[in-house]
């Protein structure tokens, strides 16, 4: 094995190390760093590379120092620079970009504004997120994540498929100031996607999945006769997808107490007219 292989086989097990010493899925681990799943299995399996900001995300995440990752000796600890961030400082920028993004938009918003938010330097920011690029993919990483945790906690508590699609329609609903900031990078997304291939794959992936969750939940709907038996699952969810977007934008585009429920009436109107058994 050559010196760089073998280096990089060293660091990679030194990550399995601190992922098992937090006791989380791989999987999870790396919704924690804000990095792509198959990126971190691809690093420890030693078909790529860690960056330098990957290792910084899983150094603080893990709560070591990053040259430990790299085989350095141990450095006597230095005293603390700044109060400890609650989830750890890349999960704190990557919550006060999706903040910024909402209030101003991806490129209204600059490097300066996220340190100066996270009471940190410019050169933190970089540490653990290169440049721009990056600070987007993690914006929208953790913005599919979070809606994805949210989603399976609401389906959850529903007791058959009509509550799981009641469910799915609040949720998509922009009531909150939360959801009405995660419409909002939403927004910004689309535009994006068009330009980045980075972007434009995350947004593929999240509408794949979201539409999957509507088709199999009218799936299981057809089969227990709560929705109707000639209701397409994949065509539900397409059409469905189109509607709470084309509404959600128009609520964001005019704002007022009345559009939420508004768009909420219009979607739970379909519903009952196109799904739901009669």
């Amino acid at each position: 094995m050559e010196p760089d292989a073998a280096s990089s086989a060293d660091t990679a097990a030194r990550v399995r190390e601190v992922i098992a010493a937090a006791g989380v899925s791989q999987r999870e681990f790396a919704r924690r760093i804000v990095m792509d799943p198959s990126k971190l299995s691809r690093s420890l399996s030693g078909t790529r590379r860690f960056t330098a900001a990957e290792l910084a995300r899983i150094a603080d995440e893990g709560r070591v120092d990053v040259g430990r990752l790299l085989g350095a000796r141990p450095r006597e600890a230095a005293p603390p620079t700044a109060v400890p961030v609650a989830g750890g400082r890349p999960s704190q920028i990557v919550r006060e970009t999706v903040r910024l993004i909402a209030e101003h938009g991806f490129h209204a918003v600059r490097v300066a504004d996220i340190a100066h938010a996270c009471a940190t330097s410019t050169a933190a920011i970089h540490y653990h997120f290169p440049g721009r690029a990056e600070l987007l993919e993690a914006a929208v990483r953790w913005c599919m994540d979070e809606d994805t945790a949210r989603r399976a906690a609401r389906l959850a508590e529903a007791d058959d498929a009509a509550a799981e699609l009641r469910q799915l329609v609040e949720l998509q609903t922009p009531r909150t100031d939360q959801q009405r900031r995660q419409w909002a990078v939403w927004l910004d997304l689309w535009a994006e996607a068009a330009r980045s291939t980075t972007v434009g794959r995350l947004h593929t992936e999240y509408y794949r999945q979201w539409r999957e969750t509507v088709a199999d939940v009218v799936r299981r709907g057809v089969a227990h006769g709560v929705f109707r038996p000639d209701a397409d699952p994949e065509a539900a969810a397409l059409t469905l997808t189109a509607l709470i977007d084309g509404l959600a934008t128009q609520v964001l585009a005019s704002p007022g107490p009345e559009g939420p429920d508004a768009m909420h009436a219009a979607l739970t109107a379909h519903v009952r007219a196109t799904i739901l058994a009669r």
